[in-house]
């Protein structure tokens, strides 16, 4: 929060002030969610890395009290990562410090209220993982209201989580303690509601109306997170604390962020290429026991484009029915498949819903799964008939004493035999002997690495084999070495169509079902989309907010030159260039890149005696 005097500059001023300007008396940052250590900044002579603060605020030497202080201040809100490990890191590095990449903390708990010049205040509140204040903040921030809060002072609440938009997306109720303070104790005094959580920006405002306004703005910023959350998901809400609101502003806009979306049909598998492992098997699975198909002469016997799309369908679903009356493999994975699709179906849908949806997601990979078999199969059965693989003639194979017969597996053993002899022959028998020293492992070995790279044949003579004289003649080991090849070239040709028909899931639920909000942008991993939103409190009392924004993010960074040639003795909020890193391509420098997203001002509440006040802390 800045405040002091403000003319009238143009935009590209405003922005140029925004991101030089030095932080200086008055001046606060407010945070939230993430704490960052930056590492090559200079300490202040009275900061010792090992103290424990105790007794805050902790003033420099020379200070004797907080208004005196010159350099910048942080305050932070602990957000839902921070209570994952029970607020300990929070209070090690925030509550027990005074000090943190250049800003000083005087904050002694977990929340906090500043008492701001011109009669603004500022409310920052621990939601902890429960939605809500407990009732030692709903005290402490009630009885300051009655004691200190004006009746014509304005007030911003901080909170790291939106529910005024998460309880109209997942249609709950929740923060009833910031509601009763909001409207029993504040009675229209809350000008503005802000927080992170979602990782995209949004603004909406008040619709004037003879109804009492509880808050006039309520903002989001988020877009420091890892990821990009959807805004057009959440462009019907329309109301908030009982009066009419309208969307202001967002970013990425509500058309852009519908755009996005369709990356989860063409950029999935790129972005989440570990899903063909589990994405692959699952088909597999579906289609185990559909392996082989021996009646395929009507799909190839047809002289018609429609009557082969009859027989293929037609053939499609009597795998279907098999799977449905006979199989225990693939009807075991299509159970578990479908209770999958249907659990993964967020619950804040109704329960048909969630049955519906699932129900049509399953049924998608399943019809996927049997036509990429039945595809594979046709495959392998139009190779044989065009004799480009083998599925007859004997091999005969001494090993140690013991004879083995194998019928078509070693076609390409077989070339090479008769490439050897002819162009490589042994009068001497020597060839023989060589045979007979190794006990047989000589020619085994290169018999069987052969096979090893003839995966097609061992699958057609396999089929083969298996079509003319049922499963039950085929050996453990031989229905292995099958379903291995078929495993090989089934995984391949499924993990594209798997990923394009999970992604077009995403697609749909995104775009037309507004549901996987999470699931279908975090996808998406994109890194894109920064902004930050910055206050000033003109002379007049208003309250003027920025939020600038930077489309594409710099992924190389270097070392800056101007911060080089600064001394290191100074203090970073005192240099002209505070930041170690500017980016490698000058395009892509966000001084360059920057722009302001959003710009509006808050009209302060107008008394006839101003109040001056100074900037202090209660907390």
């Amino acid at each position: 929060m800045e405040a002091g005097k403000c003319s009238s500059p143009s935009n590209d001023e405003q922005k140029w002030r925004i991101l030089r300007g030095k932080a200086t008396k008055n001046s606060c940052e407010l945070s939230g969610e993430k704490i960052l250590r930056q590492k090559g900044i200079l300490r202040p002579p009275w900061y010792k890395e090992e103290h424990i603060a105790v007794n805050k605020p902790e003033l420099p030497c020379g200070v004797s009290e907080l208004k005196q202080y010159d350099g910048p201040q942080c305050f932070v809100i602990p957000g839902n990562h921070d209570w994952f490990d029970g607020l300990q890191t929070f209070m090690r590095y925030v509550c027990h410090k005074s000090w943190l990449g250049g800003w000083f903390m005087p904050q002694k708990k977990s929340y906090f209220a500043l008492r701001l010049p011109h009669r603004w205040w500022i409310f920052g509140l621990d939601l902890a993982l429960h939605d809500d204040i407990d009732v030692y903040q709903f005290k402490f921030f009630s009885e300051l209201i009655k004691q200190k809060v004006g009746d014509n002072d304005s007030v911003i609440i901080m909170t790291h989580e939106p529910n005024w938009l998460l309880d109209w997306y997942y249609n709950g109720v929740t923060g009833n303690s910031i509601t009763q303070l909001i409207h029993d104790h504040l009675k229209g005094r809350c000008k503005l509601r802000m927080a992170g959580d979602l990782h995209n920006y949004m603004r909406h405002s008040f619709v004037p109306s003879d109804k009492p306004v509880s808050v006039e703005h309520v903002l989001v910023n988020g877009c420091g997170g890892a990821f990009l959350h959807p805004t057009h998901v959440l462009r019907n809400f329309n109301e908030l604390y009982g009066t009419s609101c309208k969307s202001k502003a967002s970013y990425p806009s509500f058309e852009d962020s519908s755009r996005i979306a369709l990356g989860n049909i063409l950029k999935f598998r790129k972005n989440n290429w570990q899903f063909d492992f589990i994405g692959g098997i699952m088909y597999f699975v579906l289609t185990f026991s559909m392996f082989p198909q021996c009646k395929l002469g009507q799909i190839l016997q047809d002289d018609t484009f429609s009557g082969h799309l009859r027989s293929f369908f037609s053939t499609v679903w009597d795998a279907f029915i098999y799977m449905l009356g006979r199989s225990y493999v693939s009807s075991a994975g299509a159970l578990l498949l479908l209770i999958a699709a249907i659990t993964f179906v967020p619950s804040y849908v109704s329960r048909k819903s969630r049955v519906i949806i699932g129900i049509l997601h399953f049924a998608a990979h399943l019809s996927a799964a049997l036509i990429l078999m039945l595809l594979l199969e046709l495959g392998v059965e139009t190779c044989i008939r065009h004799e480009l693989l083998g599925t007859s003639g004997k091999i005969f194979c001494s090993i140690s004493f013991v004879n083995w017969e194998y019928e078509g597996y070693h076609t390409l053993y077989e070339w090479f035999r008769s490439v050897e002899s002819e162009h490589f022959p042994g009068p001497t028998g020597l060839r023989t002997r060589i045979e007979q020293w190794t006990f047989g492992l000589y020619p085994a070995c290169i018999q069987y690495l052969m096979s090893a790279f003839d995966v097609p044949e061992v699958m057609a003579v396999t089929r083969n084999n298996i079509c003319k004289n049922s499963m039950d003649s085929l050996s453990r080991g031989g229905a292995v070495i099958y379903y291995a090849s078929v495993f090989l070239y089934f995984w391949v040709f499924s993990t594209p169509v798997v990923s394009l028909v999970f992604g077009s899931y995403l697609y749909i639920c995104i775009n037309w079902l507004h549901i996987h909000f999470d699931e279908a942008f975090s996808s998406l991993r994109i890194a894109d989309y920064k902004a930050f939103t910055r206050f000033h409190i003109l002379d007049n009392g208003d309250l003027e907010v920025f939020t600038l924004a930077v489309d594409k993010v710099p992924k190389e960074w270097k070392v800056d030159r101007e911060w080089r040639y600064e001394s290191k003795e100074q203090l970073s909020h005192l240099r002209q260039f505070p930041s170690k890193w500017t980016a490698v391509s000058s395009q892509l420098d966000p001084e360059k890149t920057v722009r302001i997203v959003d710009h509006f001002v808050i009209k302060q509440t107008q008394i006839s005696v101003p109040e001056a006040v100074n900037g202090s802390v209660t907390s």
